[in-house]
């Protein structure tokens, strides 16, 4: 039985729950069981690699929401050790970088596609005209389709740095793609915090993968169009910006 009282986080769609050594993600009342089963699949597969990922342990029902327990990783985020020594955010950036490298290097075949999911985000949008979206929905097509592993939601935050190593988590995003669009996406995350980390970290991940700069920055204004979708009222005028921005150096 689940206590209670050791919520960690939570979030519309679930409630995450400390469990001795496990961590359960207990879905939402109105969440269906496909969520829960697509989640453990599409974490299954990353499972499969070799990268440092929390085992799920089992899918069970709690008072008639679908549930996944996991292994609870103990340690500080990249982003609490990046706060804490501000002097050697450059140091993090790499390392950061280094690892997304790693998880870009999978291919992931089985995954649905980054590129469907884009689409579907654009399509939904009733906050952007006609016109647009299919401009957008055009340049979408255009762009080079891979099947290399995507996290879609790559940030500091989602980093565990124990004495064991180093974990990565939340893969609930994850999807087959194209890794420019998945660093177009934690561009963006670092852009809603501090556009110099933001340009530092694009600026590392184009150097180290000998990638043009403009080849990802093409990837901002649909990225940021399909975030409208998730993102908060707040940050909607600087994603609107880059939607709109039609050309870079």
């Amino acid at each position: 039985m689940l206590d209670r009282k050791n919520l960690i986080s939570s979030s519309p769609t679930v409630d995450v729950y400390a469990d001795g050594d496990t961590v359960v993600k207990l879905f939402k009342e109105d969440m269906p069981k496909t969520a829960c089963m697509y989640e453990a699949l599409t974490h299954a597969r990353v499972e499969a690699t070799d990268l440092p990922v929390p085992k799920i342990r089992e899918i069970f029902v709690v008072d008639n929401r679908w549930a996944i327990r996991m292994d609870r990783i103990e340690g500080k985020t990249l982003a609490e050790i990046m706060k804490e020594d501000p002097g050697n955010v450059a140091k993090y950036v790499e390392q950061m970088v280094d690892i997304q490298l790693k998880i870009h290097a999978q291919a992931m075949p089985k995954l649905s596609k980054l590129k469907d999911k884009l689409a579907r985000q654009i399509n939904s949008l009733d906050t952007i005209d006609a016109t647009k979206r299919y401009d957008l929905l055009t340049r979408l097509e255009s762009m080079p389709k891979h099947t290399k592993l995507c996290h879609g939601n790559f940030s500091p935050e989602n980093i565990i740095i124990n004495d064991k190593g180093i974990y990565i988590l939340d893969w609930v995003a994850a999807r087959q793609g194209n890794a420019s669009a998945d660093v177009a996406r934690t561009y963006l995350l670092f852009s809603l915090n501090s556009k110099d980390v933001a340009d530092m970290y694009m600026d590392t991940f184009c150097a180290k993968t000998k990638t043009s700069k403009k080849y990802v920055q093409e990837w901002l204004p649909i990225v940021a169009a399909a975030e409208l979708v998730e993102q908060k009222a707040c940050e909607e005028e600087m994603l609107m910006k880059w939607i709109d921005v039609v050309a870079y150096e």
